[in-house]
């Protein structure tokens, strides 16, 4: 299996990005139309083991009922090329990984709390929403009253966590090529190559200080050297996510890149979530530009272990 490896990596990603974007269908089943009292009603219809389901959708327009062929369409695409991707997986040997109890579990709690979980981050990365408007975009794909930016932000954000809660992608090392298509996913709609290293120079506002330009080979022993220290898993999570931030490895979304590719991490582990909540967003910016500019002694370590952890024990 071993001298295969950039083939699985690859292909795993793929079977993961589709699996996300079949979980991001708002409609999972065939559509059904229904009349009663000369009206007519669209259901979804869905075998669940051995029983039909019938499930309320709305009142019946044309616009509503193309929307449900379309997803049926896009469904049938996107199961057909998991499976494709299943054989593909089976021929070079590859056998899915069972995971311990303990990360089943985080895995199930990270879900339960995905969308405080990007409604923090978009808080943080100055995204004009409420909760309830972050909600509805990650279960409907729009709402009125935010710009079409700030709603594909959102939507990027659920794409990304979708891709690092598929099961065989967080039994995947956490590893430079998973950091890259976490930053493709949260620029997409943004940049044409958003999980490519950075190739120009940027600031960053309210600090002095420069990242210079990556170094593909340094950033990935820089990793590396992170994930190969005997610290703690809750600490080796918060320097990755630093790391990450502070080089400014791609052109945009950094701060959202580092989060989920720290969370791939802390999940992969058992050892909870870290998230920076939208009340500790202030303190967590002033200390981020004290460690930029090499003025921070291990305050920022302090506040992430004690207020950006989540732990579901």
């Amino acid at each position: 299996m071993n001298n295969n490896y950039p083939q699985i990596q690859g292909l795993l990603h793929q079977r993961a990005d589709y699996q996300a974007r079949l979980n991001l269908l708002p409609y999972d089943g065939s559509p059904e139309i229904k009349e009663r009292n000369g009206k007519k009603y669209l259901y979804i219809r869905k075998r669940v083991a051995s029983r039909l389901t019938s499930t309320y959708v709305g009142e019946y327009s044309d616009e509503l009922y193309q929307l449900l062929l379309r997803n049926v369409r896009e469904s049938r695409e996107l199961k057909k090329n998991i499976r494709r991707l299943d054989k593909e997986l089976a021929q070079i040997g590859y056998a899915d990984t069972e995971l311990s109890a303990r990360v089943q579990l985080n895995l199930d709690f990270a879900r339960s709390n995905m969308k405080s979980s990007i409604y923090d981050q978009a808080v943080l990365e100055g995204v004009s929403t409420t909760f309830p408007q972050t909600e509805d975009i990650i279960e409907n794909g729009k709402v009125n009253g935010m710009s079409a930016s700030d709603v594909q932000k959102i939507l990027n954000l659920k794409h990304a966590w979708e891709f690092i809660l598929d099961k065989d992608v967080i039994s995947y090392p956490t590893d430079y090529s998973i950091l890259c298509h976490i930053a493709k996913l949260v620029n997409e709609g943004f940049y044409q190559e958003g999980g490519h290293l950075r190739g120009v120079p940027v600031t960053i506002g309210g600090t002095s200080y420069v990242p210079p330009l990556p170094i593909e080979s340094i950033v990935k022993e820089s990793i590396e050297a992170i994930l190969s220290d005997q610290m703690p898993a809750v600490e080796k999570a918060v320097t990755l996510c630093l790391y990450c931030m502070k080089t400014q490895i791609f052109n945009d979304g950094n701060k959202r890149t580092s989060v989920i590719f720290a969370n791939h991490y802390m999940i992969s582990q058992g050892a909870g979530m870290l998230i920076i909540p939208e009340k500790e967003v202030p303190e967590f910016k002033r200390l981020l530009v004290a460690y930029y500019e090499d003025k921070d002694s291990g305050e920022i370590m302090d506040f992430m272990k004690s207020k950006c952890t989540k732990d579901f024990d």
